[in-house]
């Protein structure tokens, strides 16, 4: 997958599994004006190239394989610090932890509300 540079840092680099959950994010990513460049697990979120320029990663922390922390926590010791949320259904204590040292957000599961635009305008400011 060859990733362009989105306008202004508009890019959103998303990682999830489910696919209907990842083409109703990208729908609603790129009708709120993002780029998106999307990923199905943690492997492909290391394997792949990064797109180029800023860009924000909004990651499910439940992926086959490698976990969605797992694979944030490879990308910060690459020396990747690109903003990052970790979406989950479930924000245990332990959870927010890893957040907390990874520099990334939490956003709640489902993801009916403006939680997630919001996380990514901040993150992207």
């Amino acid at each position: 997958m060859v990733d362009h540079p989105a306008p202004e840092g508009r890019m959103v680099v998303l990682v999830e599994d489910d696919q209907a959950l990842a083409s109703a994010l990208q729908f609603s990513l790129r009708l709120e004006g993002w780029e998106v460049a999307h990923r199905v697990s943690g492997e492909a979120l290391l394997g792949e190239p990064l797109p180029k320029g800023p860009f924000c990663l909004v990651i499910d922390i439940k992926l086959p394989g490698i976990s969605g922390v797992l694979a944030l926590t490879r990308l910060r010791r690459r020396g990747i610090a690109n903003p990052a949320i970790l979406i989950t259904s479930d924000p245990t204590p332990a959870l927010q932890r890893a957040a907390v040292r990874l520099q990334a957000e939490i956003v709640e599961k489902p993801l009916i509300s403006g939680d997630l635009f919001a996380a990514i305008r901040r993150r992207l400011a």
